[in-house]
């Protein structure tokens, strides 16, 4: 997302999905998923989504991992304060007791789940120090955001010194550390080893994991999102769900959904982000599915870019549990536990 163009954090690398033909799409299929194991994490829009559908659904998701996002409900429905909540605006940062105050207004009118809940919830956040899309400001008042509505420091890492620009951290794939450019994916050293972002937040939100895999056994499940997000939501006619093989064979999964920013959908950059950010390799061993809902560019919901609905260009109610996006994924998580 350049300071130039509000819509552009994610990938413009055109690729498919793989280097076979696609896949038709099928219904999201069924396993035994352990409901008390239900984590979100997301990229920019993403990250702005997962912190909205973490407060919103509290009494769903254990944890959310925000990687360069600002806090809940910082655009307060209007487009205008976007640069505001992106950190852009020099001298003019995210309030949050603002949007503290504005959350407990929503618990108060049953809008979404009771703040409490939160008390028992564990954050991931992380912001390169040379991040020049959403800049450390913002994500400073995600940070505050949470602290205030009573998520304990305890159970909060901010990871805010790595000099590292707008993307998904991963040890060995895609661009050098700094960059602010396509495809949002870089890599980048901690202390002499390279950062493996998704490992360290899911072990973060999940507790300790079994090593990742080296090789996937599972499967990519292209699935019908159309059951779950109507045209009118912006979001895609596909979605993508990793299945780790023993989830297939019965076992009792976690499940973790990965949000893409924008610009980052499948239609956009094929494979990347469901493919090259480490997700699945840690899903593999640590019985976990991995859930990729999908949002594309439209112009009927306006979103130009694809980006997840952060400032309520699907509605008023974007932000609450009866968000059209937010029920949409709601409802994906609930249905991998239904049994036929």
């Amino acid at each position: 997302m350049p300071r130039t163009n509000l819509f552009t954090p994610g990938l413009l690398l055109a690729a498919t999905l793989s280097g076979s033909p696609a896949q038709a799409a099928e219904p999201l299929p069924h396993f035994q998923i352990d409901r008390n194991e239900l984590s979100v994490s997301g990229l920019s829009s993403g990250a702005f989504m997962a912190a909205q559908l973490q407060v919103a659904y509290s009494a769903t998701f254990k944890g959310a991992g925000l990687i360069a996002g600002g806090p809940y409900y910082c655009a307060a429905g209007n487009m205008a304060y976007t640069s505001i909540c992106m950190g852009q605006v020099p001298l003019v940062h995210p309030n949050a007791a603002l949007m503290a105050g504005a959350a407990r207004q929503f618990e108060s009118a049953g809008q979404i789940d009771k703040l409490s809940t939160l008390k028992g919830r564990r954050l991931y956040v992380f912001s390169g120090t040379r991040d020049t899309v959403v800049k450390q400001p913002a994500v400073n008042a995600t940070v505050s955001f949470f602290q205030q509505v009573g998520v304990p420091a305890s159970q909060l890492v901010y990871v805010n010194k790595v000099p590292a620009g707008h993307a998904v951290i991963t040890p060995t794939r895609g661009n050098a550390c700094d960059a602010n450019a396509t495809p949002y994916i870089s890599h980048c050293e901690v202390n002499g080893q390279g950062y493996d972002q998704s490992g360290a937040l899911l072990a973060h939100l999940h507790g300790p994991l079994q090593p990742k895999a080296n090789s996937l056994a599972g499967r990519m499940v292209t699935f019908n999102q159309r059951a779950f997000a109507p045209a009118g939501t912006g979001m895609a006619e596909e979605a993508f769900l990793y299945v780790p093989r023993s989830c297939d064979a019965g076992q009792t999964c976690k499940v973790h959904v990965a949000l893409h920013g924008c610009a980052q959908s499948a239609e956009k950059i094929g494979k990347n982000f469901i493919a090259d950010t480490g997700y699945n390799e840690w899903a593999e061993n640590n019985r976990m599915l991995v859930l990729y809902p999908q949002v594309n560019a439209s112009t009927v919901p306006f979103n130009p870019q694809g980006c997840w609905d952060w400032f309520g260009y699907t509605g008023p109610t974007y932000a609450w549990k009866a968000g059209p996006q937010m029920s949409a994924i709601k409802a994906m998580v609930d249905a991998l536990g239904q049994r036929p």
